[in-house]
């Protein structure tokens, strides 16, 4: 939704403007300037990129305009299935924690979190570190540097899209450079002309830098920076997993575990320690859950 009104913001002014000073908005509108700008941008970006991050492209402009990224509910929702998986890993055997790690999307624990279970990268993160633990032999300084490469993998693949949006903007200024030289030449086509058609070829030609200018740092760019944003703030939940097992590993009760966890949520997004001990101590349920039951 801030995406939308930023560029209303930004069209208004900027339209507003040009008119207040006396031009005329459909000297703007020269399709075939945005058709040679786009197309060509659209070109590089496929010739650039590989056909997994040309469609990760478009999963990553979509949460951006959803603001796609974890509610404070849903960090309470990671925490208290952090919180009962440490728990169980306490009571049973192995060979039941085994059976809760093969298949999360049946058990008890995990259909508590459902925000979790929908995310399968996260789903398995969580999976395999928990089976790493009951094998036995894991030291916590191998798992968290395990964990840490994994972490910066995932950051990285993550983010493909991001710097594939930034080629782009980065290159529109040139593109538009480029629809401007054709509209010149064409215009040089036609200088035996009157004055008056000359001066509308070379402005029509002068809209292609406009273009090329406007989309990179108007919209291209700004769209690539919210892409960056949601896609770290989701990946901070790998974070979160990270600082509450090896705080569990290193001898700290679940309940002190998940403070660690806690701690790394940014400060304005953070529950609540209260927050998080009512949804475990009440058996996981959801904030708002919790609340209507009491």
């Amino acid at each position: 939704m801030t995406i939308l009104i930023g560029l209303f913001i930004t069209l208004a002014c900027m339209l507003g403007g040009f008119t207040a000073m006396g031009g005329h908005v459909m000297v703007i509108w020269q399709p075939w300037e945005y058709v040679i700008i786009c197309g060509a941008a659209l070109g590089t970006f496929v010739v650039a990129n590989p056909m997994k991050t040309i469609k990760d492209c478009g999963t990553a402009t979509t949460q951006a305009f959803r603001n796609d990224v974890p509610t404070m509910d849903e960090h309470i929702e990671l925490l208290s299935l952090l919180f009962f998986m440490m728990r169980e890993l306490r009571d049973k055997s192995r060979a039941e924690m085994e059976m809760i790690i093969d298949a999360p999307q049946d058990s008890e624990v995990f259909k508590r979190s459902p925000s979790v279970t929908a995310n399968d990268e996260l789903t398995t993160f969580i999976c395999d570190y928990f089976r790493l633990i009951i094998m036995g032999n894991a030291r916590t300084h191998e798992i968290e540097s395990l964990m840490d490469e994994e972490i910066e993998t995932a950051r990285h693949d993550k983010l493909k899209a991001y710097h594939a949006l930034v080629a782009v903007g980065d290159g529109l200024p040139a593109l538009g450079i480029i629809a401007a030289v054709l509209g010149v030449v064409k215009a040089m086509g036609a200088i035996d002309q009157s004055p008056e058609i000359l001066g509308h070829l070379i402005a029509s030609a002068l809209v292609g830098t406009f273009a090329g200018i406007f989309f990179s740092y108007a919209v291209v760019g700004p769209l690539a920076t919210k892409v960056k944003i949601v896609r770290e703030k989701r990946l901070r939940s790998y974070v979160i997993v990270k600082q509450s097992l090896l705080a569990f590993m290193n001898g700290a009760m679940p309940q002190v575990a998940i403070e660690h966890g806690r701690k790394a949520i940014s400060a304005y997004e953070r529950p609540t320690i209260n927050e998080v001990e009512a949804a475990t101590i009440s058996g996981g349920a959801r904030p708002g859950e919790s609340k209507k039951a009491a």
